[in-house]
């Protein structure tokens, strides 16, 4: 009997350790955002390489992880169905450019961190909202809380958007272009010269 309990006992010890293990696994959304943006930060935060090479390299990284086009329609708002399909075209390289220099004035500020993905919320199929904290290890400061849209509906998980602090990127920004749409005629070659203006200007700050 003493041996039966004591074989009970090791099942049931291996079940509850296996158990916590698989709850405590990642989800492929969090292994996504987890290993892409530690990626993206090593690559603005790499010194050896110069500012231009930095540039192009995190562009590449970024258009890899990201579905801009997709990001693109949705920020004009209702202006996207009044848009023809040229100017939808120009819209999305000109948001595809701002867009690269946002994300790179963004996170370009916290290179030298240290990313911890805190979890995840399943919104519906194929869409997720992943939690995670930056950590600068050289200080005792409040870490800065990021939270990620993650489409997988296609072949490949995308980030679709980006909040710092609960304010989410590309929300903001479908305010903004269709306030600035509705100030402007609804002209979008008026729009795609205000996003390369603000592109420039980060790209001075930077």
């Amino acid at each position: 009997m003493s041996s039966r309990l004591a074989l009970f006992g090791r099942v049931l010890a291996l079940s509850l350790v296996l158990g916590a293990a698989s709850a405590e696994a990642a989800t492929p959304a969090e292994t996504m955002i987890s290993d892409n943006i530690r990626t993206g930060l090593q690559i603005l935060g790499d010194r050896q390489a110069s500012a231009a090479d930095r540039a192009a390299r995190f562009n590449t990284f970024l258009l890899g992880v990201t579905d801009l086009k997709r990001v693109s329609k949705f920020v004009l708002g209702r202006y996207d169905a009044q848009a023809t399909p040229a100017e939808r075209d120009a819209f999305a390289a000109a948001f595809q450019r701002y867009a690269v220099s946002v994300y790179q004035s963004y996170l370009g500020k916290y290179s030298g961190q240290t990313l911890t993905v805190t979890g995840s919320q399943h919104v519906a199929a194929g869409d997720d909202v992943v939690n995670a904290n930056l950590i600068d290890p050289a200080s005792n400061s409040r870490p800065l809380e990021l939270s990620f849209r993650v489409n997988s509906s296609g072949a490949a998980p995308v980030i679709v958007d980006f909040s710092v602090g609960g304010i989410w990127l590309a929300l903001e920004e479908r305010d903004q272009f269709t306030a600035f749409l509705g100030q402007n005629g609804g002209s979008i070659p008026a729009l795609i010269d205000h996003l390369d203006a603000i592109r420039a200007k980060l790209s001075t700050a930077g």
